[in-house]
């Protein structure tokens, strides 16, 4: 799983055991995904592009180096992404944003798409896509088949949790796209849902349980 990348950082897994617990109310769960999003960032970010720029310092004009922001797209699987785009967000606040809208039908399992939107020129851009779980990987799956429609230059896939069905599903289909991750739990229940995971991370995060 050389394309696999867990991120250990103490925070980061700090912040997620405290998003597990089942007496996290809404509002703790929401801030500590924002927070969990923006450390993450920094690991999924460590190789994007950037640029020389001439600048004055209050003593003389130096060459410094700044993120090339309009070249990123983050890539939100609706809803639930949208809890971790916001932190993502502020930590690369220049990035674009494109929208896929799946549901996941509850007898089959699979995913069932009801909306896109991407930037112009995307194959141009280096997306990312976001979703809090990857769990059996057909969201995955079927959105980045979607995405790759459209030739972006480049793809990763960031998810706070994952497990090894999930892992084999996505790389399967997609050897080429990168997984970035906290933790990989320890298996599917017979919902699909990740054990232990955190429950279903949309409904926590818009208090709709």
């Amino acid at each position: 799983m050389s394309n696999v990348h867990v991120i250990s950082h103490p925070l980061v897994q700090h912040k997620l055991t405290l998003m597990r617990r089942k007496d996290a109310s809404t509002n703790s769960f929401r801030r500590l995904l924002n927070e969990l999003a923006m450390l993450m960032t920094y690991e999924v970010t460590r190789d994007m592009p950037t640029q020389p720029i001439e600048i004055e310092t209050p003593l003389e004009t130096t060459t410094g180096t700044v993120i090339d922001g309009k070249k990123l797209v983050f890539v939100s699987i609706l809803r639930a992404g949208n809890g971790i785009l916001e932190g993502m967000l502020s930590v690369v606040p220049g990035a674009r944003v494109g929208h896929i809208g799946l549901y996941r039908d509850p007898k089959t399992l699979t995913a069932v798409e009801y909306y896109f939107k991407m930037p112009s020129d995307m194959h141009e851009r280096d997306a990312i896509v976001v979703d809090p779980m990857l769990a059996t990987g057909n969201s995955a799956i079927a959105a980045i088949d979607r995405l790759k429609e459209v030739r972006p230059r480049s793809i990763k896939f960031v998810c706070l949790l994952t497990c090894p069905e999930g892992l084999a599903a996505l790389q399967a289909a997609h050897p080429d796209v990168p997984i970035y991750t906290a933790a990989i739990d320890r298996q599917l229940n017979d919902h699909g849902y990740i054990l232990p995971g955190l429950g279903d991370a949309g409904d926590r995060i818009f208090g709709t349980q």
